[in-house]
């Protein structure tokens, strides 16, 4: 984590949830775990980031679009600062070509590795998606295995909090059903 990484939990209809900023971006996110130390374990920065310290507004913005997006209103997390420090080039490939899957669909990982016109690299990309610091925010539960089947998926809950967020995005634009 970059130096002067700050931290908070926040509620949301799925749990609490909790994310880690600098002042590039932010430097991870974490669905809910099984209590808030989980929650927190997963964004790995030190215990002393979380003392409560004035952040800046867009760490606001960003708890209310991930609270409004995960309570089943439409919300676009695309506009959310990202600090990509240390995240290598493959890996921004990915994590770009799946913030720009719109909400309620889906493709498969060779769908995505065919997109970055590289089609035999699609263990390649679930790997980039499997250590994605940012879910939800960089949406790599819309990333699916062949045939549609859900694959896996690192969260706290894996495949059923995957499902859970597919099912929500889905009747958010009305195609309940049509993901599976």
């Amino acid at each position: 984590m970059p130096t002067g990484t700050q931290c908070l939990l926040f509620d949301t209809a799925f749990g609490r949830c909790a994310l880690a900023w600098s002042e590039h971006g932010l430097t991870a996110v974490s669905l809910p775990g099984d209590d808030d130390e989980q929650t927190l374990s997963r964004l790995q920065v030190e215990p002393s980031s979380t003392t409560p310290m004035p952040a800046p507004p867009w760490v606001s913005a960003a708890v209310t679009a991930i609270q409004t997006h995960l309570s089943g209103q439409m919300h676009d997390l695309r506009d959310l600062p990202l600090d990509t420090q240390g995240v290598g080039d493959f890996e921004l490939r990915v994590y770009a070509t799946t913030r720009a899957l719109d909400p309620g669909r889906t493709c498969t990982y060779g769908e995505m590795a065919r997109a970055l016109g590289e089609p035999a690299a699609l263990r390649a990309v679930g790997q980039a998606l499997g250590h994605n610091p940012w879910p939800l925010v960089v949406p790599c539960h819309r990333v699916l295995a062949a045939g549609g089947r859900l694959g896996g998926f690192s969260a706290p809950g894996g495949s059923e909090t995957k499902r859970r967020l597919l099912v929500l995005e889905a009747s958010q634009v009305g195609r309940e059903g049509e993901l599976f």
